[in-house]
C-alpha cells in the first residue's frame, strides 16, 4: 500500500511548530495525489490548509494504541515527532523516565527522587531478559552482566549526555547494580570499595554549574574486574580531560570543585586548624562565581562522608592530611596579592599572609616564591635573562601554578584509588562504565568544547558501526535479504580534526613556536580548510572564530586561549622551587621521572594512530591535545574490544523542574546523542518486527474461516499478509519473525480497527433491531387485548335482554346439577373398583408376608438348635482338652518329683559313704599322730634323765645354758614380734583386699553381702583355728549323727512318695475314658520327648567328658613337681591333703567352664523359646483379628435379629434365644481368657524361675571363686607359719614346737576335710540345679507344644514395655549415623508414624535419664543436635530432607516438652504418659537450642521452596493466559538483544499449583504439624503475591484491564487450591490481598470523581505510590479503551495524601513472617513404638 493512501480523513499528522517543535493535527479531507494543500484541524479546533510537497508529506501520527511504547523502534511510524511524543507521554503522564531506542536506553532526568532503585528492584531485574521488564538502567546493567557471563566477553556501558542530564547518577547506579548482584563471599568488601571511589572522585572532580549542581568536570572510564565465578575482585579507573581552568575561574552562579567548600565548611574543627582556612567567601578561588552554597547540600556532612570513603579505601589519616594541605595551599595561593609596579613590573609584599601560609604548608622558600611569581627566566644559547612580568602575566603565572598543582593532585588521588582497588592475580573479564561528557555547544565555545565534541565524534562513529553491525546480524539470522543502508559516516570530521595537517596537528605545531599566537594558528586553518573542506567554515562576521559541521550540529569555536590551554605550561623556575620542597608529596609531583605509585596510571602513553611530527628540542612537552588524543585512542581500542551498551541521558528542561518536558531542548539533545540517527537507520529497513504467534493472536480477526482452518500458523500469517498488503516489498518473512517497513503496522491496525468497527456496527444493528421488534410485539399484543375487551363489552351490551338473562341462568343451573350427578356416579364407580383392588392386594401381601414369617421362624429355630449343639460340642471338646492337659501336667510333675527324690537319695547315700570313708581316714591319721606324740613324750623323758645326770656333773654348763636360754627367749620374743608384724601385714593385705572387693560390690550389690560375711567368718575362723581343733572334731562327730538322721528322714520321705505314686496309679486306673484322648495327644508329645531324650544323652555325654577330663587332668606327679622337697618332708604322709586340695581346685575350674557353656546353651534355648513366644503372639494377633471380624459379623447378625424382632412381634421367643446364645458366647470367651491368663502366668513363672536359677548359679560360681582365692592365700600363710616353726624346732624348745606343729597339722587336716565336704555339697547342688533346669526346659517345650492350639484360640496379653531404648554409650555414633545421617525420607515415611526418628531419639534420652547418668545424657543430646545440623547442612538444597528433619526436630522438641514434668505441658497427657516423664534432669536449655535449630531449618526450608517456585511465578501468574480468548497482552514488536534469548521453560498456572501440591504432599508425608504447614503456605502465598505485584509494577505492558481479569482468575485458582487442602484458616488468602486489589484496580472504571473515591476506599492494602504507579502504567490494548488521564491520577493522589503509609513501591520478597512452633502433644504411646528393620538399629533394645 502506498504511503499517500494513508492520508485519509480522521487520520492524524504532525505539523512543524515554532514553540512545541511539532504539533498534532487531524485530516479533515482525504488527500489526493497532486493536491498542494492538506486540509487539517489542529487540537485547539483551528482549521488549517497546510501547504505540502507531494514528495515530502508531513509525518503521520501513530495510533494511540502504539503511543507510550517501551521501545521507540516498535512504533509503526519512525520519525522525530513520533519519538518526541512517545517520550513526552511516558515522562509526563506515566512518570516513566527510561525508554529504549533499539540498543540505546534513553534516560530523562526527573529532577526528583524516585523509589525505583532499591535492592528489591535490583533483585527483580536480576536474571531477566532485556525487554521482559520495563526499561531501566538496571536492565542494561543486567544485560551487560549476563552477556559477560554467557559469552566470556568484556562489556562496556557508555553513559553520555549534557551536563545535568544525570550521567554521574546513572553510572553510579550501574556500579551499584554490579556490586549487589555479584557480591563476593570473601571478607574483603571489594564491592564497597568500588562504590566508595565515587564520592571521592565526585568531591575532587565535580562542581556546581549553571546546568547541574553536581556536574562531572572530567571523563571517567571505570573497569570493574570479575573472577571466574563472576564476582567483583577489583577495579581500575581512567580519567580524561579534567577542567583545570575551574580551579582559578568560575562563571556566575557556579562553584569550584566540591572539596574546597567541604574544607572551608570544616575549617573550625581542631584537626584542620593548622590549615588556617576560613569560610569560602574569604578565598578568591571559591567566591568568584558568587554562589558558595548549594541549596539542600551540607558541605560539612559531605566532608565527613569523604573522609569515611578515604578510610574505607585504606587511605589513612596521614594521607588525607597531606591532600588537605595541598588543597589549602591552592586556596591560599589564590589569595596572594600581586601589585602592579608601573606598566611593566609587578611585585608581592613579603608580609603577605597568604603567601607565607602557602610556603609554610608546602615547606617552600618564601623569598624565592615571591620573586619568581613576578619574574621569568629566559634562557638563550648565550645568556640567561631575567625579565619582570606585568601584573596580568604574574596573575596568569600564579593561576597556572595553582592549576598544575591541582592537576597533579587529582591524578595522584586517582592513582591511590586504583592502588586500593587493585587485586592479586589476573582478571577473567571486566565491565567498563564510561561516564563522559556529551556533545556541547554554547554561545562561546573554547578548547574544552572542541575536545569534548571531538570525543563525541569518535564515540558516535563507534556507535554507528555497532548499530549497523547489529542490524546486519539480525537480518542474517532471520535469512532476510541484506540491503545496504545509508547511514551518516562522520569519518571526514574526525579526519579534519586528527589527520595529518589537521586541526590538532596544526595547533601542536603552533604551540612549538616561541612566539606562537592564536591568530596565526587560526589563519593557518583558514588557509588549509576554507573552501577546501565542506565541514569547515569561516564565520562571515568574525575573524577570530571557525565553524565545524559536527554530526549533531554546527559549532562555532573562539580561537582565543587555544594555544595557552593546549600548552598548559608553568614557568621552569617555579617548578624548580616546588621540586626543592621538603614536603614530600609536593616534591614528588614535580620530579623529572616520578615513580608510579600504582600499576594503574591515569596518564597512559599510547602510540597515535596517525604519525605526529616531533621537534628535536629536549624541552618539548606533550600538549594537552596530543595527550587527549592518545587516551581517546586507547579508549576506542578498549571499547572496540568489548560489547558496548549505550545510555543516553536527556535533560528535560533547564530550570531543573520535576517532570517538566521542554520539547525544544529534548529534540536538540536527541539529535546530538544519536537517538534520532538510530531511529533513522531503523526506519530505512524494517523497524517493526513481530513473531508469527504475536501476529496471529493480534490479527486473527482479519483472517477468514478458510485461512483459520490451516494448521500451520506460520503459513496462515503469510497468506493473510499477501492478501492484506499487496506490495511484497513492505514486509519480509524471517525464520521466527515478520519484518514490516514503516507504516505497515499502523495500516494493519487501521484494518483491524475498521473490522472491529464493522463488527460493532453489525452487533449494534442486530441488537437495536431485536429491541425494536420486541417492543413492537409487546405493543401489538397490548393493542389486541384492548380491542378484545372492547369488542366483548360492546357485544354484551347489544345482545343482553331480561328473557335472555333468565334462560341463560336456568341453563346454567341445569348444567350444574347434571354435571354434579355425572361426576358423583363416576366417583362411586371408581371408589368401588379401588376398594376391591385394595382388598385383593392387601390379602395377597398378607399371605405372602405370613409365609415368609413362617419360613424365617423355622429357619431361626433350626439355627438355634444347630448353634446350641455346636456350642455344646465345642465346649465339651475344650473341657476334655483342658482336662487332658491338666492330667498330663500333673503326671509329669509327679514323675519329676519322684525322679528328683530318687536322685537326691542316691546323692545322699554317696555322700554318706564318702563321709564315712573320710571319717575313717581322719581317725587313722589321728591315731598315727597320737602314736607319734607318745614317741615324742618318751624321748622327752629320756632327755630329762640325761639332763639330770648332766646337771649333777656340770653346774657351770647349766649356767651357760641358762644364759643361752635367756638369749633364746629374747630371740623368741623377737620372733614373736616378727610373727605379729607378719600377721599385721596379712591383716593389712586382707583389709586392702576387702577394700578392693568393696569397690567391686558397688556394681554388684547382690554379691556384696555374701562376700563380706564370708570374709568376716573366715577371718574369725583363722584367729580361732588353733584353739578350736578339738571342738571341730566333736562337731564332725555330731554332723555324722545328723547326716544319719537326715538319711533316715529321706528314706521316710521316699516311702511317702512311693505311696503317692501308688495312689496316682489307682487314680489313673479310675479314668480309663481319658486314655483315648491322651493317645491322640501322644503323637504331639513324641517330637518333644525325642528332643528331651537327645538333650539327656548330650548332657550325659558332656558329664562323662567332664569326668574324663578331671581324671586325665588330675596328675599327681605334676602336683608333686610343683611342691618343693622341704614341703614334702614336712608334710610327710599328710601331703595327700595338698594333692586333694589341688585336685579340687582343678575340678572347680573345669566345672565352672562347664557351667559357663551350659549357661550359654540355656540362654540360647531361652532366646529360641522367646522367639517362639513372639511368633505365637503374632499368630494370636491374627486370630484376634479374625475374632474381631467374627464379632463384627455377630454384631451384624444381632442388629438384623433386633430389626426382625421389632418388625415381627409375633415371634417373641427370638429375643430369649439370642440372649442365651450371647450369654453362652460370653461364658466361652471368659473361660478362654481365664485359661490363657493361667497359661501365661505359668509360662512367666517358669521363665522367671529359670532366670532366677541361672542368676543363683552365677552368684554361687563367683562365691566359689572367692573362696578358692582365700584358700590359696591360706595355703601360703600355712607355708610361712610352718617355715617359722621349723626354725624354732632347731633350738632348745624343740618339744614345745613339735606339739604346736602337731596341733597345726590336726587343725589343717580338719579344716581341709570340712572344706572338702562343703565343696562336695556345692557340686551336688550344682548337679541338682542342672537337672532341674533340664527338666524345666523339657516341661517348657512340652507345654509350648501343647498350648499352641489354645494360644491360637485365645488372645494373649502382649509384653509390657516402659517406652525406653536401651543403648550403650559407644553406640551413640552408630545411632546418629543410621537414624539421622544415613536415613532417607523417601520410601521410609510411608509406613511409619510421623516423627518416628524423633520418638526413638527421645526414648534413648529417657533411658539415659532412667540411669541418672548426666554425662551420658549430655553426650547423647549434643551428638543428636550436631547430627541434625550436619544432615541439614549437607542437604541444604534438598526440600524433602529439610521437610523431614524440620518435622522430626519439631516432634523431638515437643517430646521434650510433653515429658518434661511441667504442668503446662502435661494437661493432655494420659496417665501412662505422665508415668513416662523424665525423672532426674531438666532439659529446658536443650529445648531452647532445639527451638533455635528448628527456626534455622525452617528458614532454610522456606528459602529452598522459594527458589523452586520463584521462577514459575511471573510466567504462571502474569504471562500465562488462564482465560483463553481474552488476551491480556499486545505484541509490541520489541527487538531484544541477540543474547537475550528466552531459554526458560514456559510455566503455566498449573505448574504453580502442581508445585504447591508437591510441597503440600511432601510436608504431609513427613508428618509436618498442621500449624507449621499453614505458616509455610502463608509464606509461599506471600511470595507469589509479592513477586507478581513487583513484576506488575515494572511491566507497563501488563497493566491492562484484560490482564487484571487474568490475574483475578489465577488468584481464584489459588483460593480454590486452599479450599481443596482445607487451609482457609492459614491466612494465606490475606497475603494475596494487595495483588487482588491491583487486579481490581486494573479492571475498574477510572474516569469520574466517584471512581476515584471508590479506588481510595477499596485499595487499602496498596500504598499511594503503588496506586499511582498502576494508574500511570495503565495501557489500553485496543483503540476502544481509554488511557487514565493525568488529572484523574492527580485527583486520586490528592485523596490519598492523608493516608499514612510507607512511600515504597516494591514489596519486600525476602520478608519472612515470624514463625511459631505451637506445642502439640504426641498421641503415640512410647511403649507401643517399634523400630523398623530398615533403620538398622538392631543393637537397640526396647525396655
Amino acid at each position: 500500500m502506498a504511503l499517500a493512501e494513508l492520508y485519509t480523513q480522521y487520520n492524524r499528522v504532525w505539523i512543524p511548530d515554532n514553540e512545541e517543535v511539532w504539533q498534532s493535527a487531524e485530516i479533515t479531507k482525504n488527500y489526493k495525489a497532486g493536491d498542494s494543500f492538506l486540509h487539517v484541524q489542529l487540537e485547539d479546533g483551528t482549521d488549517l490548509s497546510y501547504p505540502v510537497d507531494p514528495a515530502a508529506l508531513p509525518p503521520l501520527r501513530n495510533p494511540d494504541i502504539l503511543v507510550g511504547e517501551n521501545d521507540l523502534t516498535a512504533l509503526s511510524y519512525l520519525h522525530e515527532p513520533a519519538v518526541l511524543h512517545n517520550l513526552k507521554i511516558r515522562f509526563v503522564e506515566s512518570k516513566l523516565i527510561y525508554t529504549y531506542s533499539g540498543i540505546i536506553l534513553v534516560a530523562i532526568n526527573p529532577y526528583k527522587q524516585l523509589p525505583i532503585y532499591g535492592d528489591a528492584i535490583i533483585h527483580a531485574y536480576s536474571g531477566q531478559n532485556m525487554g521482559d521488564m520495563d526499561p531501566h538502567i538496571f536492565a542494561v546493567a543486567e544485560e551487560a552482566y549476563k552477556q559477560m557471563a554467557r559469552n566470556n566477553k568484556n562489556q562496556s556501558i557508555i553513559v553520555s549526555g549534557e551536563s545535568g542530564a544525570g550521567k554521574t547518577v546513572s553510572a553510579r547506579y550501574t556500579m551499584r547494580y554490579f556490586a549487589t548482584v555479584s557480591k563476593s563471599s570473601s571478607n574483603a568488601h571489594v564491592e564497597d570499595k568500588v562504590l566508595a571511589s565515587n564520592p571521592i572522585t565526585e568531591a575532587v572532580g565535580n562542581a556546581k554549574t549553571t546546568r547541574n549542581d553536581n556536574s562531572s568536570r572530567f571523563g571517567k572510564y571505570t573497569e570493574i574486574s570479575f573472577d571466574h565465578s563472576y564476582q567483583i575482585i577489583g577495579a581500575n579507573m581512567r580519567t580524561y580531560l579534567l577542567e583545570k581552568s575551574r580551579v582559578v575561574f568560575q562563571s556566575e552562579n557556579e562553584r569550584n570543585y566540591h572539596i574546597f567548600y567541604q574544607l572551608c565548611a570544616s575549617a573550625m574543627q581542631p584537626e584542620y586548624e593548622h590549615l588556617k582556612l576560613g569560610s569560602a567567601e574569604e578565598f578568591n578561588y571559591t567566591r568568584m562565581g558568587g554562589s558558595t552554597v548549594i541549596e539542600g547540600v551540607d558541605d560539612r556532612a559531605n566532608m565527613v562522608e569523604t573522609q569515611k570513603t578515604f578510610a574505607l579505601l585504606g587511605l589513612k589519616r596521614d594521607f588525607q592530611m597531606d591532600v588537605f594541605k595541598m588543597l589549602a595551599a591552592i586556596l591560599h595561593l589564590g589569595n596572594v596579592e600581586i601589585a602592579a609596579v608601573g606598566d611593566e613590573r609587578s611585585s608581592i609584599s613579603m608580609e603577605d599572609k597568604h603567601l607565607s601560609i602557602f610556603c609554610e604548608l608546602l615547606d617552600l622558600n618564601c623569598d624565592k616564591m615571591a620573586r619568581w611569581l613576578c619574574h621569568r627566566k629566559i634562557v638563550t644559547t648565550s645568556e640567561t635573562v631575567v625579565k619582570p612580568m606585568t601584573r596580568a602575566q604574574a596573575v596568569n603565572a600564579r593561576d597556572a601554578l595553582a592549576k598544575k598543582i591541582y592537576s597533579h593532585l587529582f591524578d595522584f588521588i586517582v592513582e591511590r584509588i586504583n592502588q586500593a582497588l587493585q587485586f592479586p592475580g589476573k582478571q577473567h573479564t571486566f565491565i567498563g562504565v564510561l561516564d563522559i561528557y556529551g556533545f556541547e555547544t554554547f554561545d562561546v565555545n573554547s578548547f574544552e568544547q572542541f575536545c569534548i565534541n571531538y570525543a563525541n565524534e569518535k564515540l558516535q562513529q563507534q556507535f554507528n558501526l555497532h548499530v549497523f553491525k547489529l542490524e546486519q546480524e539480525e537480518y542474517m539470522k532471520e535469512d532476510i535479504p541484506w540491503t545496504l543502508i545509508d547511514f551518516y559516516d562522520n569519518q571526514p570530521v574526525i579526519d579534519l580534526i586528527e589527520a595529518k595537517m589537521g586541526i590538532l596537528e596544526l595547533l601542536d605545531e603552533e604551540c612549538l613556536l616561541p612566539h606562537g599566537k592564536d591568530e596565526n594558528w587560526l589563519q593557518k586553518l583558514y588557509n588549509n580548510f576554507v573552501n577546501k573542506n565542506a565541514l569547515f567554515e569561516k564565520p562571515r562576521m568574525s575573524n577570530t572564530s571557525f565553524i565545524i559541521q559536527h554530526f549533531a550540529d554546527k559549532v562555532e569555536y573562539k580561537c582565543e586561549g587555544f594555544l595557552e590551554k593546549n600548552r598548559d605550561t608553568v614557568h621552569e623556575v617555579l617548578i624548580e622551587i616546588l621540586k626543592e620542597s621538603k614536603f614530600h608529596l609536593c616534591a614528588n609531583f614535580f620530579q623529572d621521572s616520578p615513580v608510579s605509585i600504582s600499576p594503574f596510571s591515569s596518564a597512559i602513553n599510547i602510540k597515535s594512530a596517525r604519525p605526529v611530527l616531533k621537534s628535536p628540542n629536549k624541552q618539548l612537552r606533550t600538549t594537552v591535545g596530543s595527550k587527549f588524543r592518545n587516551s581517546l585512542s586507547l579508549l576506542m581500542v578498549t571499547l572496540n574490544a568489548t560489547t558496548p551498551h549505550y545510555v543516553r541521558c536527556i535533560k528535560p528542561n533547564d530550570e531543573k523542574l520535576p517532570f517538566e518536558f521542554d520539547s525544544k531542548r529534548v529534540a536538540q539533545q536527541l539529535r546530538a546523542c544519536g537517538v534520532l540517527e538510530t531511529i533513522r537507520i531503523s526506519a530505512q529497513s524494517y523497524p517493526s518486527r513481530w513473531t508469527y504467534i504475536e501476529f496471529f493472536s493480534r490479527y486473527s480477526i482479519l483472517m477468514t474461516q478458510q485461512e483459520l482452518s490451516i494448521n500451520d500458523k506460520k503459513q496462515i500469517c503469510k497468506i493473510v499478509l499477501q492478501r492484506l498488503i499487496q506490495d511484497p516489498n513492505q514486509y519480509q518473512f524471517g525464520r521466527t519473525k515478520i519484518f514490516f517497513r514503516a507504516g505497515q503496522v499502523a495500516y494493519l491496525e487501521k484494518l483491524r480497527s475498521d473490522r472491529l468497527r464493522q463488527a460493532c456496527t453489525l452487533l449494534q444493528r442486530r441488537v437495536r433491531g431485536w429491541l425494536q421488534r420486541r417492543r413492537f410485539v409487546a405493543l401489538r399484543r397490548a393493542a389486541l387485548t384492548v380491542q378484545q375487551y372492547y369488542r366483548g363489552q360492546r357485544t354484551v351490551r347489544q345482545a343482553v335482554t331480561a328473557r335472555n338473562l333468565k334462560e341463560t341462568w336456568a341453563a346454567i343451573i341445569i348444567q350444574k346439577y347434571c354435571r354434579g350427578y355425572l361426576v358423583r356416579r363416576l366417583c362411586q364407580l371408581i371408589l368401588v373398583a379401588a376398594v376391591t383392588i385394595q382388598a385383593y392386594t392387601r390379602g395377597f401381601l398378607a399371605r405372602k408376608k405370613y409365609r415368609k414369617m413362617r419360613e424365617e421362624q423355622k429357619a431361626v429355630v433350626l439355627q438355634k438348635y444347630a448353634r446350641a449343639w455346636l456350642a455344646r460340642r465345642r465346649f465339651q471338646n475344650i473341657r476334655r482338652f483342658v482336662l487332658n492337659i491338666q492330667l498330663s501336667y500333673r503326671v509329669q510333675q509327679l514323675q519329676k518329683r519322684i525322679e528328683e527324690q530318687s536322685r537326691e537319695n542316691h546323692g545322699l547315700l554317696e555322700r554318706l559313704t564318702n563321709l564315712a570313708s573320710a571319717h575313717m581316714n581322719d581317725v587313722d591319721t589321728i591315731q598315727k599322730l597320737e602314736s607319734e606324740l607318745e614317741k615324742l613324750t618318751a624321748q622327752k623323758r629320756t632327755y630329762e634323765e640325761k639332763g639330770k645326770k648332766y646337771k649333777e656333773d656340770s653346774e657351770q654348763k647349766i649356767l651357760k645354758l641358762e644364759n643361752q636360754n635367756k638369749e633364746l627367749q629374747e630371740q623368741k620374743k623377737t620372733l614373736e614380734i616378727k610373727l605379729q608384724e607378719k600377721t599385721e601385714e596379712m591383716k593389712e593385705k586382707m583389709d586392702d583386699l576387702t577394700q578392693q572387693l568393696f569397690n567391686d560390690v558397688q556394681k554388684e550389690e547382690n554379691q556384696r553381702m555374701i562376700l563380706e560375711k564370708n570374709f568376716q567368718n573366715q577371718k574369725q575362723d583363722y584367729e580361732k583355728e588353733i584353739e578350736l581343733l578339738k571342738g571341730e572334731i566333736k562337731i564332725l562327730k555330731e554332723e555324722k549323727i545328723q547326716l544319719q538322721q537326715q538319711i533316715q528322714q529321706e528314706i521316710i520321705i521316699q516311702d511317702g512318695l512311693k505311696m503317692e505314686v501308688g495312689q496316682l496309679t489307682k487314680q489313673a486306673q479310675k479314668i480309663p475314658e481319658l486314655q483315648k484322648e491322651i493317645e491322640l495327644l501322644q503323637t504331639q508329645k513324641l517330637d518333644v520327648e525325642k528332643q528331651a531324650h537327645s538333650q539327656k544323652r548330650e548332657l550325659r555325654e558332656k558329664m562323662s567328658e567332664v569326668t574324663k577330663q578331671l581324671l586325665e587332668s588330675y596328675d599327681f606327679e605334676d602336683v608333686r613337681s610343683r611342691l618343693s622337697t622341704e614341703d614334702l618332708e614336712h608334710l610327710n604322709e599328710d601331703g595327700e591333703l595338698w594333692f586333694a586340695y589341688e585336685g579340687l581346685k582343678k575340678a572347680t575350674r573345669v566345672l565352672e567352664s562347664h557351667f559357663q557353656s551350659q549357661k550359654e546353651i540355656y540362654e540360647k534355648e531361652i532366646e529360641g523359646l522367646n522367639f517362639k513366644v513372639e511368633h505365637l503372639s503374632q499368630d494370636i494377633n491374627h486370630l484376634q483379628k479374625l475374632f474381631r471380624e467374627e464379632n463384627d459379623i455377630n454384631d451384624g447378625i444381632r442388629l438384623e435379629v433386633s430389626r426382625l424382632t421389632s418388625e415381627n412381634l409375633v415371634i417373641p421367643d427370638l429375643k430369649q434365644q439370642v440372649a442365651e446364645l450371647e450369654n453362652q458366647k460370653l461364658d466361652l470367651e471368659n473361660r478362654l481368657q481365664e485359661q490363657t491368663i493361667k497359661l501365661k502366668g505359668k509360662m512367666e513363672e517358669m521363665s522367671n524361675r529359670l532366670h532366677y536359677e541361672l542368676e543363683r548359679d552365677r552368684t554361687q560360681r563367683r562365691t566359689t571363686e572367692a573362696q578358692n582365692e582365700v584358700d590359696i592365700k591360706e595355703k601360703e600363710n600355712l607355708k610361712d607359719t610352718i617355715q617359722g616353726i621349723e626354725g624354732l624346732s632347731n633350738g632348745v624348745m624343740q618339744d614345745e614346737v613339735q606339739g604346736e606343729l602337731q596341733s597345726k597339722i590336726k587343725q589343717v587336716t580338719t579344716r581341709l576335710a570340712v572344706e572338702n565336704l562343703d565343696l562336695e555339697e556345692k557340686l551336688d547342688m550344682k548337679d541338682r540345679i542342672i537337672k532341674k533346669l533340664e527338666d524345666q526346659i523339657k516341661t517348657l517345650t512340652k507345654t509350648i507344644e501343647k498350648c499352641k492350639i489354645l494360644l491360637s484360640l485365645v488372645p494373649t496379653v502382649p509384653k509390657e514395655y516402659i517406652g525406653m531404648m536401651e543403648y550403650k554409650k559407644e553406640d551413640e555414633e552408630r545411632i546418629i549415623q543410621n537414624l539421622i545421617l544415613d536415613l532417607k525420607p523417601r520410601g521410609v515415611v510411608v509406613n511409619m508414624i510421623p516423627g518416628l526418628p524423633a520418638h526413638i531419639l527421645f526414648m534413648c534420652v529417657r533411658y539415659a535419664d532412667y540411669l541418672n547418668d548426666a554425662d551420658m545424657l549430655k553426650s547423647f543430646m549434643n551428638v543428636t543436635i550436631d547430627g541434625i545440623k550436619q544432615v541439614v547442612k549437607e542437604h541444604s538444597e534438598d526440600f524433602e530432607m529439610l521437610s523431614f528433619w524440620l518435622s522430626n526436630t519439631y516432634y523431638f522438641l515437643n517430646c521434650l516438652k510433653q515429658y518434661s514434668g511441667e504442668e503446662e505441658f502435661m494437661k493432655h497427657n494420659t496417665p501412662r504418659q505422665n508415668k513416662n516423664c523424665l525423672k532426674h534432669f531438666d532439659l529446658s536449655e536443650y529445648r531452647q537450642i532445639l527451638s533455635d535449630l528448628a527456626i534455622q531449618i525452617y528458614h532454610q526450608f522456606i528459602i529452598v521452596m522459594e527458589n523452586n517456585i520463584q521462577h514459575m511465578i511471573v510466567p504462571g501468574m502474569l504471562e500465562y493466559e488462564s482465560l483463553q480468548g481474552i488476551s491480556g497482552l499486545k505484541p509490541t514488536g520489541f527487538r531484544k538483544r541477540s543474547s537475550s534469548i528466552d531459554d526458560t521453560d514456559t510455566y503455566t498456572m498449573t505448574s504453580i499449583l502442581q508445585q504447591l501440591s508437591y510441597f503440600y504432599s511432601t510436608m504431609c508425608q513427613n508428618g509436618l504439624d498442621s500449624e507449621l504447614l499453614k505458616q509455610t503456605v502463608k509464606q509461599l502465598f506471600f511470595l507469589i503475591g509479592a513477586v507478581t505485584l513487583n513484576s506488575l509494577f515494572l511491566r507497563k505492558d501488563m497493566c491492562s484491564c484484560r490482564k487484571g481479569m487474568q490475574i483475578r482468575c489465577n488468584i481464584s485458582y489459588l483460593e480454590e487450591w486452599l479450599k481443596d487442602k482445607n487451609l482457609q484458616s492459614s491466612n494465606a488468602k490475606e497475603t494475596l490481598e494487595p495483588l487482588s486489589q491491583a487486579a481490581w484496580l486494573l479492571q475498574v472504571k477510572k474516569i469520574t470523581d466517584d471512581d476515584a473515591k471508590e479506588i481510595c476506599e477499596h485499595c487499602t492494602s496498596l500504598s499511594t505510590v503503588q496506586i499511582v504507579k498502576i494508574l500511570n502504567s495503565y495501557t489500553p490494548i485496543d483503540d476502544f479503551e481509554k488511557r487514565v488521564t493525568p488529572s484523574f491520577v492527580r485527583k486520586v493522589q490528592a485523596m490519598l495524601n492523608n493516608r499514612e503509609d510507607v512511600p515504597q513501591l516494591m514489596l519486600d520478597t525476602k520478608h519472612l513472617f515470624q514463625v511459631t512452633f505451637p506445642f502439640t502433644p504426641s498421641p503415640h504411646a512410647l511403649e507401643l513404638i517399634q523400630v523398623p528393620s530398615s533403620f538398622k538399629l538392631g543393637f537397640l533394645t526396647r525396655v
